[in-house]
Order: structure tokens, then sequence, then C-alpha cells
């Protein structure tokens, strides 16, 4: 038996719905479920549904854009099996890739913020002083605060723009660690192999295998 047409959405989440969709395509930034709820004065959790079907129909109909849910909020983004049009595009102006040294500046930040300059170049083994700078003016860096101890250095975080790029919700996303450092094993026979290169005595008396 058919269970017949669904019923009609009621006009205001009609107009709630298009209401969305014009507040996070003028907005910069990802808007906040709470602030979307005040606009179009429904409940949190139902904007957040009108949030979901939206994004479902875009994923339905493959266009090449979705509703994402990044750093606290909503907004358009390209579709990620786009991203290599988007990519080219994007690489052809002005905008150019973050150096090998500067990605390796922004990942210590991101795991060990908030971090001090010296901090991070002790973790480096070099001056992150242009890097640093880079970041700060891409945006991907801030000053949140200071070190209690002598010398008061500044301390370094992330930002929202950080998360923004990345498409993650909140730093807590981030893939862990562990996912890119080797095993306990691996750790001590390099260690081994480095000591063993560094010592010719210790190389002669280091068993074959």
């Amino acid at each position: 038996m058919s269970e017949g047409p669904a019923p009609a959405q009621p006009e205001h989440e009609r107009l709630a719905r298009r209401a969305i969709e014009a507040v996070v395509l003028a907005s910069s930034e990802p808007v906040e479920v709470r602030l979307l709820a005040q606009l179009v004065e429904l409940p949190v959790t139902r904007v957040e549904e009108l949030c979901r079907e939206l994004a479902a129909e875009y994923e339905e109909s493959e266009r090449g854009f979705v509703l994402a849910q990044v750093a606290g909020g909503y907004r358009f983004q390209t579709h990620p099996d786009l991203s290599a049009y988007v990519e080219r595009f994007v690489l052809e102006g002005r905008h150019a890739r973050l150096s090998g040294p500067s990605l390796e500046t922004l990942a210590i930040v991101a795991y060990k913020q908030p971090i001090s300059r010296g901090q991070m170049s002790a973790i480096r083994g070099v001056n992150v002083e242009a890097t640093l700078t880079t970041l700060l003016q891409r945006g991907y860096v801030q000053e949140v605060g200071r070190d209690p101890g002598p010398g008061a250095a500044v301390l370094y975080g992330t930002t929202h723009e950080f998360l923004e790029r990345l498409g993650l919700p909140s730093l807590d996303d981030l893939p862990p660690l562990g996912d890119f450092v080797p095993d306990a094993s691996v750790v001590e026979a390099l260690e081994r192999g480095l000591r063993i290169n560094d010592d010719p005595a210790a190389a002669a008396a280091e068993p074959a295998d």
C-alpha cells in the first residue's frame, strides 16, 4: 500500500531553509548554528536537521559544493571530489602552497600549542623566524598568550582560519600523532643505527643479523 506523497513542509520552514542558504553564502566564516536558529526563529535542533537535509540534497544532486560543518559552524565549500580542479585554479594565481618547512612548523604549533618560538626552533633544529612569519601572515597562527616563566616569551597557537582550511570542527579532530610516528621497536632500531654510525667501535662490536 502506497504511503502517498510526503506532507508539505510548513511555509516558515521553507523560508528558513532559503534563509540559511543565503546567510551561509553571504558569510566569509562558518555561521554558528545558534546564530542561524536566532535568525530564522527555530529551535537549534531543528536548524541542525534542516542543515543536514540541505547537505543531503546537495550531495544527492551531485553539486560542486557541500554544506560543511567546520570550526563550530556551517559554511559552503567545494566538493572534496573536485579538489584537483580547485587546486589547479588556486595555484594558477597568487596563492602558493606552503613550503615544507612552513608545514613542519605549522604541524608543531598545531600539536604542541601553546608553544613559544624558541620551543619550535628547538624541535625543528633550525630557526623558525621566517616560517613563523609566513604562518602569521597567512592567518594560520596567532599569539595566544605569554609564558609565565622568565622572559615571558610569546606563545603561539593555531587560528579559526586553520580549522577552516582543514575542514575540522575543532582541534580535537586532528589525527592522532600515533598515525605518523613509528612504533617503539622502529624508533629503537633507528637510534641504535645512528649510534653505530657515529661510533666505529660500536659498529665493530654490533653482531651481524
